[in-house]
């Protein structure tokens, strides 16, 4: 069963943002997303100091059935990327909330986040996907 931490905001693409203290935002691929895909074997993430449009293409991940893009559920400036991706890309699969975040952006708008979809939202979303 997926997990879906209630403290996220969720895009329809399934990305998730998080909103830490700094009121920077970090950006990851939910556990349905990742379960979807099958085991990733490689994620290409944005350039540091990138500006970013919400909804705009931010890397790509790549598994054993496919190659994804990742969008960027919110706007910023790209100001963190998780280099532990580059040797370790199934970090996505075993901590995608944790350990498997892509990139971190300082938001240009944090009224975007409103935009998302709550946990519950996005749990019908995934239910209504699967149909």
């Amino acid at each position: 069963m997926a997990e879906f931490p209630g403290e996220l905001y969720y895009a329809e693409s399934h990305e998730w943002a998080r909103l830490e203290e700094g009121g920077t935002i970090t950006v990851g691929i939910s556990d349905h997303a990742q379960a979807s895909l099958g085991d990733v074997v490689f994620v290409e993430l944005p350039e540091l100091d990138a500006v970013i449009a919400a909804k705009g293409e931010a890397g790509v991940v790549e598994s054993v059935k496919a190659a994804s893009d990742i969008y960027s559920p919110v706007s910023g400036i790209v100001i963190a990327i998780n280099e532990a991706l580059e040797d370790a890309p199934e970090t996505v699969n075993e901590s995608p909330f944790d350990q498997g975040w892509f990139y971190k952006l300082k938001p240009a708008d944090l009224s975007e986040l409103d935009a998302l979809m709550s946990v519950g939202a996005y749990e019908t979303h995934c239910e209504n996907e699967a149909h």
